[in-house]
């Protein structure tokens, strides 16, 4: 049954107040009714006119999910998943230009500066709202050299042989309970197929907003890079705060085949209440690059462990991850290289803030498999903890089946020393401006990385969760 769309219009007086923490007044065109059971799959399914086989396949997911019991490990997870709308259609069609898109949503992607960003220096943009995408775009010249870029529920009626081909074999629904849930109520997400040999320049976006309260975001990506291509996709998220908790839980899946190269960047920014529960992974042919790029702040609890498997040799994956944990927040976030294939290699390098007794994880898993020899892997974890309430803990696993690999791990755990403030405030600097400039070099390993207006972004999120610092 649906229920009409309502907006309270009412100011929540708890958390921060940024940019970002605005909410719109939207007049959506359905709204699911809470909780989560058969019907809403089968209304989700309906509405969006699936073939049968994505109808079993998330009934079946549902089963999955249900029958699994909450992870042991990671964060507190604290929610109602009877207490979450599984599904809200913001719009009847999808917008070609900014123009076909009611006023009320345009309005909330100007602010975020979606449009500004697509004139600049994007190839193409996707903007979600609520459970779907609202408004695509891809340079012309790209879609002549055959290039997909839509959203993963057109792909499903326009292309799907190459969906039910690749659709959840990455992550499947049985991985874990939050891939099971979104394979169950799945809405929404980006779809990429970049032919053989195709190099696209300029970076491809997607921007996530949720705006409503009690909200769950279940976007599902499917990236597939050909033959000799490369990619590289920007990801960004935000939402606005409430008192009650909402929830995102994505699935990526990304195949990067022989010689191709994939490059994966995502900020997020989420409300101090939103549990950030992601999946993602991607598989690596011979000679392929796979990179994460991976920036996490806010939220109330994320768990985020982007994940590289090297099927075959001279693949080579590389994560590099921060996590920013702020008051009441807790950012169990870390990265997976699986190496399948000899002569195979990778890195991980994580970066950790945690202030006013936040609390930052590095979980993080290296394993060789049998046969896998000359495999060259390198982890470094790092963390900067700003006052004696915060806390930083790190969960490192390497397996090793094999005898002829390299493998180094190295971590350390620091605090801003009082001769590093000294020295800064000496040249003018005040405390909370020292302290800033010093958590902006820990993280330059990962801004230097990004594209320009992105790193600038970042570094003006990083002043932001700063203030009010004393160091």
């Amino acid at each position: 049954m649906a229920t009409d769309i309502t907006d309270t219009g009412v100011q929540s007086p708890i958390g921060e107040i940024n940019k970002y923490d605005f909410r719109t007044t939207s007049k959506g065109v359905f709204k699911a009714k809470k909780g989560l059971n058969a019907e809403i799959v089968h209304q989700i399914s309906d509405i969006k006119d699936e073939p049968d086989w994505m109808r079993k396949f998330r009934l079946d997911s549902l089963d999955i999910f249900n029958s699994k019991p909450m992870p042991k490990w990671g964060g507190d997870i604290n929610l109602d998943f009877q207490d979450i709308y599984y599904y809200l259609k913001p719009t009847e069609k999808q917008g070609k230009t900014w123009d076909d898109v009611p006023a009320e949503i345009k309005e909330t992607f100007e602010k975020l500066g979606i449009p500004q960003a697509e004139r600049q220096y994007l190839a193409g943009v996707k903007a979600q709202f609520e459970s779907e995408v609202v408004y695509g775009s891809l340079q012309e010249d790209l879609a002549q050299k055959g290039v997909i870029f839509t959203d993963t529920d057109t792909a499903l009626r326009e292309h799907p042989e190459l969906l039910k081909e690749y659709f959840g074999k990455v992550i499947p629904p049985h991985d874990n309970k939050f891939a099971a849930l979104n394979s169950a109520v799945w809405s929404g997400g980006s779809f990429i197929y970049v032919p053989p040999g195709v190099e696209i320049e300029f970076p491809l976006q997607t921007y996530f907003r949720i705006n409503e309260e009690s909200m769950g975001q279940f976007e599902r990506t499917l990236i597939i890079v050909d033959e000799g291509a490369k990619i590289h996709y920007v990801e960004g998220c935000t939402a606005p705060m409430y008192s009650s908790e909402s929830l995102h839980s994505a699935v990526v899946e990304v195949i990067a085949k022989k010689g191709s190269r994939c490059r994966y960047s995502t900020i997020q920014n989420w409300a101090n209440n939103i549990y950030n529960l992601v999946t993602k992974r991607a598989m690596a042919y011979a000679d392929a690059t796979m990179e994460w790029v991976d920036g996490n702040l806010g939220s109330h609890l994320t768990m985020k462990y982007p994940a590289v498997y090297l099927m075959e040799p001279g693949a080579r994956g590389e994560i590099l991850s921060i996590a920013f944990a702020g008051k009441h927040q807790h950012q169990d976030t870390g990265a997976k290289l699986v190496h399948c294939a000899p002569n195979t290699s990778g890195q991980i390098i994580s970066k950790s803030i945690s202030k006013d007794g936040g609390r930052g994880s590095y979980r993080g898993l290296v394993r060789v498999e049998e046969g896998a020899t000359n495999t060259k892997c390198s982890v470094v974890c790092d963390a900067l903890i700003l006052d004696p309430e915060s806390q930083t803990d790190t969960y490192p696993y390497i397996e090793i089946m094999e005898p002829d690999v390299a493998i180094g791990h190295e971590a350390s755990v620091s605090r801003i020393g009082e001769e590093q403030l000294f020295y800064l405030m000496s040249r003018g600097l005040s405390e909370a401006e020292a302290s800033t400039m010093i958590v902006n070099g820990f993280i330059e390993p990962l801004v230097k990385e990004l594209p320009m207006e992105y790193a600038v972004e970042l570094n003006r999120l990083i002043e932001l969760q700063m203030e009010g610092s004393v160091g």
